[in-house]
Order: C-alpha cells, then structure tokens, then sequence
C-alpha cells in the first residue's frame, strides 16, 4: 500500500535558509510567523495530511461519489469526519483577514500547507481548495454586505464555494457561453442554464455551497465583454444569515473521470435561480480571474503534490525490490539480487523526479511570497514589482508543475515495473489523479499562449525585464564565489537562452503570429526551466552557508542538496538549448500540412 511522509524539513529549509521569510516580518501577518510558530504549524499540518487526509485517498479513489435521486451527492466514507478535522483546524482560514474570521497568516505558509494536503489527498482538499478561491474573488470584488454574508461562513468550512464557468460548447472561449442572467424588481437575477465539470458543485461536506457563475444579462454585448459574475447560493441566505429555501440549482450528473474520483465534478442546473451580481456588469471575467489565478497557482502546487508522493513511494520501493546485480559488483552479496536503488537508471529516473519537486517547492513557495509582497508591501514600487512577476510565472508555475508532476507520476509508476499497473500500489492513482492537472484551470496549451500571447508583452515587458535582471543579479553577485560558480555558469547559460529566444519572439512573431503560437509551449518550459535553475542556484548558496558555518546537525541534509543541485544542473537545465532550438524552428513546417491530411 502507499505512503506519504510530509517533507516538513524541505518546506523549512525554503523558507528559512533559501526565502529568508524572517526578512519579510514588515509585512501584516508575517511578524506573527516566527521560526518557531512556522514549524509548529508546518508539524501539525503535515500530522493531519499523513494521519486523517492519506489513509481515504486510496479508498476515496475507489469508492467514488454517489448522486442520489433526489440530485444530492454523498462523498466517499471517511470523507465527512476527515473535512471535519481540517476544518475545525482552521486551515480553511489560514492566510483570510482576521476580519472575517481567518487568521491573517502569510499566503506564503498557506501554500506550503496545500503541498502536505494535496500529496495526501487531492480529491478531498479540492472541496476547500475551491472555497478558498471564491473567497479570494469575493474578498476583491464582493461589495460589504456580500462579504458579510458569505466569508465568515466560507472562512470557518461550514459553507464551500465553486465556481462555474464551463459549458457543453464553451470551454476555453467564454465569450461563448449561453447562461442568461434575468434582473429582478428586487435588485436579484434569475439564473437559467448549464455548466459542466464543476468540481465540488454538490455534496454532503457542508451546509450550503456558494456558486460563482458566469452569466450574460439580458442586452448584453456579445463575447467577453458582456459576461456578468454571481452569487448563487445552493440554499438562500435570509438577512438574518440563516438558512432559508432551497434555490433552484441542482446537480444533473457527476463526471465518469479518469481520475480525481472522490471528488464530486458536477453537470450543474440552473433553472431560474437566484443569483446575487458581483461588483459591475459585464466586469464577471475581471472578477472571476481573481478566483482563476489563485486558482491556476494551486493547480501548479497540485502538480508538485503528486510528484512529491508519487516519488516518495518509488524510492520506497526501489530499496526494497531486489532484481538483478548491480553494474558495479554485488551490492547485497547476501541476497540473490541488489535492491533496483543501485541501478543508474533507476537513480536517473528518481534523481529527476526529486530534482523537480525540491525545485518545484522552492518556485511554488518564492512565487506565493510574490504574492504577499504583491498585496500586503507598503511600499508601491515593491508592490508593483512583485504583482508583475507575479503575473508572468503563474502560467509558468501551473503549465510547467502540471506536465512534469504527470511525467513524473508515470516514472515513479515506472519504477515498481508491473506491479506499478496494479491497483493495490496506489502509482495508478496518482497517474490518473495527475492528468486532470494539466487540463482544467486553463489548459496547458492556453497557459503558454497567455505567456507569450499575453503576458511577456505587457507593460513593455516590464515583468521579464525585471525576472531577467533578478536572475542575472544573482549570478553576477556570486560570479566570484568558487562554490557557487558551477551553478552560475549554468544558470547563466540557461538566461541567455531564454533571453535569446525572448529575443526571436519579438523578431519574428510580430509579423508572423504562428511563430508564437508554434514555440509557446516551448517557451513555457524554457522558462520554467530557468526559475528552477535560479531556485536550485539559490538553494545551492544556502547549503553552501550552511556547511560554512558548521551546521553539524543538517551536514549530510546540506551535503544531499548540493549533490541533487548538480544533478539539475547537469541533466536536466542544459535543456534549455533544445528548448530554445525548437523555438527558432518556427512555424513554418508545422502549419504546412492542409487540414485534410491530418
């Protein structure tokens, strides 16, 4: 059977040594999250993943979700008395305002938290996840008496949220969807419509669910610029704030999924219910992107999660199966075969998948630290600075943790050989729990458009510009430090690249729009590549530091680092370069084929 041990001491390591989080405590909420409340937490977090989240993923997985015939939805067992327990923690709350009922905590240790849980159950912990999205939108966009209502409910677990965007026609172009928005003598709309995939849209979790859904009042323009966003309660809120009648919303179907069982994806019914607007008209997409980019971060931490766990339980696994001897010379003279840890290319396969996820933890943790520089620095210029960075890696960190968290699932599958294809080891599930990653909250393809489409060229490209000189930085304060100049060098070569075909893009893709749209993907990776490495140089320093000012007690943790940073290094950043080639390729030989031939 599976295991998952929460990497605690990794998460500290990034966030003490690499982060430096103590130099951020002129921030609100950070002078609270001292070393020694971080750690406890993070303990007591990691102790709820492994002990009341882990044990309902395999059977979660198994039993699924039921809709009843009267519409509503049991969760799988276990599932009710596990939300329970993280609730009453008040996980949910962690980085809201305290004045709704949160407790004011960094978003940056919010994140960190979502690893340990998603690894241990992602189906389960996309109930919340999707709470914690619509209050991020309500926090911004909801007006006093919305907030009122809904957040100290949401915030404490008792009531979740969705949100519901996609349409049997209309998927990734919103501009196309059909819901219609009716208004109302009494300041209400009637919502009528259908929305698919919903996940989290009904089940037996919580007392009430609040929708957001996107919808097109009557007379409005065609296309984007005429989508609304609303409240739209499963059960009605009296002034009181109690619980009133049942609104005219109900689930048609739940999704037969490749993955993600336990989590109820909904075929969601409208038919004249009421629904509540949320800030202006027409400005629903605006709104809504605040509950998507949160969204779209926490789907990058979801690919991370699973190749977190999904490695963890092929080293596991690879210490213990003995098949054949090992290149070198017996390993286990004792036994009839080594344990497959000898083999290099077992050691190729979990070096990759461990080089990722140490990486990967480090971009996840320094982009959510963007954020809360974004949205809680006093000084505009650092705010400014960081809500661009921001902006550019969040396509980065969700396209790029997504594709490799699915590679690295069916590595690690790979790992156990054919007992990795057999139910009962668990590698099944995290391959087919995986895969959805890389499709909703924009699929991958759409995160590196929105990268190159989007993203790069705004504000001048004021973003890149200012990643580019943040990275280069780097490399020219430690181009003098012996220790660090294997990492620099590079780190440096791999910023050339991506600067090169920065470079090309602005060149070539102005006149030839293809051009972008045939090396997106491409780029997307390249960059993402380039972060990892400036992660991994800067967890290289820190190991470094560390073993300079004789920190016995971490030496051969420290020692590891610097071994699996080389690793990166040396297998896995000269990629770049092919990167970079395939861009410069151009679209010309891809978009050659007629239609018809395809």
């Amino acid at each position: 059977m599976p295991v998952y041990k929460a990497p605690v001491n990794d998460t500290l390591f990034v966030l003490n040594d690499v982060l430096g989080l103590e130099r951020y405590n002129n921030l609100p909420g950070f002078a609270d999250a001292t070393p020694d409340m971080i750690e406890a937490i993070l303990g007591e977090a990691g102790r709820v993943a492994e002990e009341a989240l882990f044990p309902l993923n395999y059977s979660g997985d198994q039993e699924g979700c039921t809709r009843h015939d009267d519409a509503s939805v049991s969760t799988p067992k276990g599932f009710k008395e596990a939300y329970k327990a993280y609730r009453d923690g008040g996980w949910i709350g962690l980085a809201v305002p305290e004045e709704f009922g949160g407790q004011g905590l960094p978003y940056t240790l919010h994140t960190a938290v979502g690893e340990y849980t998603s690894a241990a159950n992602m189906s389960l912990m996309m109930y919340p996840g999707l709470t914690q999205g619509a209050i991020a939108a309500l926090l911004v966009h909801g007006s006093d008496e919305q907030k009122a209502t809904y957040l100290p409910k949401m915030v404490d677990g008792s009531w979740s949220g969705t949100m519901n965007l996609t349409e049997p026609h209309c998927g990734t172009d919103l501009g196309m969807l059909r819901t219609k928005a009716v208004p109302q003598a009494d300041g209400s709309y009637k919502i009528s419509g259908q929305k698919i995939f919903i996940s989290a849209g009904e089940h037996d979790l919580t007392d009430n669910i609040v929708h957001l859904v996107l919808a097109r009042i009557e007379g409005a323009p065609e296309g984007t610029k005429g989508i609304s966003l609303f409240i739209v309660p499963k059960i009605l809120v009296g002034k009181d704030g109690v619980l009133g009648a049942r609104n005219a919303v109900s689930c048609g179907a739940i999704e037969h999924k490749m993955g993600i069982h336990a989590n109820a994806t909904c075929v969601m019914n409208y038919d004249e219910a009421t629904g509540f607007l949320i800030g202006a008209e027409n400005r629903g997409l605006n709104a809504m992107f605040v509950m998507m980019n949160e969204a779209r971060l926490m789907v990058g931490l979801q690919g991370i999660a699973i190749s977190e766990i999904a490695y963890q339980n092929a080293a596991s696994y690879a210490r213990d199966r003995i098949q054949g001897r090992s290149l070198s010379g017996p390993k286990a003279p004792d036994k009839k075969a080594d344990p497959i840890i000898v083999h290099p290319d077992i050691r190729r396969t979990l070096m990759t998948i461990r080089a990722f996820n140490e990486g990967g933890r480090a971009f996840l943790l320094w982009t959510a630290l963007k954020s809360d520089i974004a949205h809680r620095a006093s000084d505009e210029k650092e705010r400014q600075t960081a809500d661009d960075i921001l902006g550019l890696v969040t396509p980065i960190l969700k396209g790029v943790m997504t594709d490799k968290g699915f590679d690295h699932a069916v590595m690690a599958q790979q790992v156990f050989g054919g007992h990795g294809y057999i139910e009962e080891h668990g590698m099944s599930q995290y391959v087919r729990d995986a895969r959805i990653a890389m499709i909703y909250e924009g699929a991958n393809g759409i995160q590196a458009l929105d990268l190159v489409g989007r993203k790069l060229a705004l504000n001048g490209g004021r973003a890149a510009m200012a990643l580019f000189k943040e990275i280069g930085d780097f490399c020219e304060e430690n181009r003098g430090n012996e220790k660090l100049s294997f990492f620099t060098k590079h780190l440096k070569k791999g910023l050339n690249d991506v600067q090169g075909a920065t470079m090309w893009f602005m060149q070539n893709a102005m006149a030839k729009p293809d051009n972008a749209g045939a090396g997106s993907t491409d780029y997307m990776h390249l960059f993402g590549l380039v972060i990892l490495g400036y992660m991994w140089a800067k967890m290289a320093k820190a190991a470094e530091d560390g073993l300079a000012s004789g920190d016995a007690a971490r030496e051969d943790y420290l020692k590891n680092k610097l071994i699996t940073a080389r690793f990166f290094m040396e297998r896995l950043m000269p990629e770049t370069a092919l990167r970079k080639a395939r861009i410069e390729a151009g679209a010309d030989t891809m978009m050659e084929l007629a239609a018809e031939a395809f």
